[in-house]
């Protein structure tokens, strides 16, 4: 049996446990506060024994390409620099830290965010192909609005250059590894999507862009640790017809690790930005908020709009599976084909949850390491409790993700918990006991 207090080693970097904080908004931008943001977001989790921290999805260029308020952008080599403060943190503590490389191609603010389309009237998004005649309809309907601009093939190696570029940046800042996103609708998973990928050049095959962007990192960062998510299309809408299998991502799972990354997370989305994301309870709460319902009306263009997003909002609460590790069958059936460390996240909310799926007993063991996202939001310093035996307080109601799309910072917003977390924060609950766990 694999103990989640088990060291691992990730393409030749010691992580000193299986536990790690799954990537999540930390809301952070890059103002002149970015750096104290992202240190007093990820310092805790390090400190309270977490050995491996995911910062969140960063943009790899300077412009577009943010899937909501306040992500982070890292093309600027000084201010990636600055992050080494943050780096320096995560190793005070004995953690390891990885930066999440990404850009969201269709599913960029530009595409759905009223507010800012105004600010940005001239931006484009970034596209594997023209988009797919759902989207369109959708845009003609109003309800999002496409201005896509198809990358050429010189354009496509430009941004794998760019991914490489990003990661040797991070590796000066003293990042541990790097984590390509491609999965959630970002632009890496619509180059692996036949739903999007209608190309006819050599990136017609969206492994192709991975191997690529694996290519730049090398040249850029040296052997520094690559990991990436690896989707498969499982909870496409039925009349979504071209999707990837859990076939197609056992394969991309295989290929990804023969060309030389060192880990893999895999996970099974949808084709679209929808709640298989964040997969939970309706949340109500934040729907409701008065103070936000101006906001969410600026977001989606009218108060009419925003009601219809919250309607649909609740349908795709219903639709998705929530039981905790929904990834895990699927990461199981890769940790069978590849010989790389796999990761699974997914709905983790107890430490029997996280020893069920590390543990061998008489079947393959899920994953070789277990990860959480928002129950971060509730308890900074979760890793303590967890690495001791207790279970997160996290209900995935979903509260702290909804006003996300107002540039509002990820917290728990259900009253309850944020009591509980204070006594338990009182009791001494989050110390790290003498020997680190």
């Amino acid at each position: 049996m694999t103990a989640l207090t088990e060291p691992i080693d990730i393409g030749g970097v010691t992580v000193p446990n299986r536990l790690y904080r799954a990537p999540v908004l930390e809301c952070a931008g890059n103002g002149p506060d970015a750096v104290d943001t992202l240190v007093d977001e990820l310092e805790p989790t390090a400190e309270s024994g977490v050995g491996l921290v995911f910062q969140g999805a960063s943009i790899v260029t300077d412009r577009g390409g943010c899937a909501a308020p306040n992500m982070t952008r890292v093309h600027d080599q000084s201010f990636v620099a600055r992050l080494e403060r943050l780096t320096d943190a995560v190793h005070d503590h004995g953690g390891r830290a990885f930066l999440q490389l990404a850009h969201g191609g269709l599913r960029s603010m530009a595409t759905w965010h009223a507010g800012y389309r105004n600010r940005h009237p001239d931006q484009r998004q970034l596209a594997v192909s023209r988009p797919p005649w759902q989207l369109r309809l959708l845009d003609r309907a109003g309800l999002i609005s496409l201005r896509p601009e198809v990358l050429t093939t010189e354009d496509v190696w430009d941004l794998a250059e760019q991914f490489g570029r990003c990661a040797g940046y991070a590796a000066d800042a003293g990042y541990d590894g790097i984590h390509l996103s491609a999965a959630n609708m970002s632009l890496v998973q619509q180059f692996l999507s036949p739903f999007y990928n209608r190309r006819d050049d050599e990136f017609a095959d969206g492994v192709r862009f991975m191997e690529a962007i694996h290519d730049a990192v090398r040249d850029h960062a040296g052997s520094i640790p690559l990991v990436t998510k690896v989707p498969a299309e499982t909870d496409a809408p039925k009349f979504v017809r071209r999707h990837l299998s859990r076939a197609d991502g056992l394969d991309i799972a295989e290929r990804v690790a023969g060309i030389g990354y060192d880990g893999v997370v895999p996970v099974e989305v949808s084709t679209f930005w929808d709640m298989s994301i964040v997969r939970g309870a309706f949340p109500d709460r934040a729907w409701d908020a008065s103070d936000l319902q101006a906001d969410y009306a600026s977001v989606f263009g009218s108060r009419l709009r925003a009601r219809a997003v919250e309607l649909l909002n609740r349908w795709q609460a219903r639709r998705f599976d929530h039981e905790p590790g929904w990834n895990a069958e699927f990461c199981r059936a890769v940790r069978e084909r590849v010989g790389v460390p796999v990761l699974l996240e997914g709905g983790l909310r107890t430490r029997a949850d996280c020893d069920r799926y590390l543990a061998a007993d008489d079947d393959t063991p899920a994953a070789d390491l277990v990860g959480m996202a928002r129950p971060f939001y509730a308890e900074p310093r979760l890793g303590a409790r967890l690495l001791a035996g207790e279970d997160a307080l996290c209900e995935s109601c979903n509260n702290c993700t909804i006003p996300q799309v107002t540039g509002e910072p990820g917290r728990c917003r259900t009253p309850s918990i944020v009591r509980e977390q204070g006594r338990l924060a009182e009791a001494g609950a989050y110390e790290r006991n003498s020997d680190g766990k």
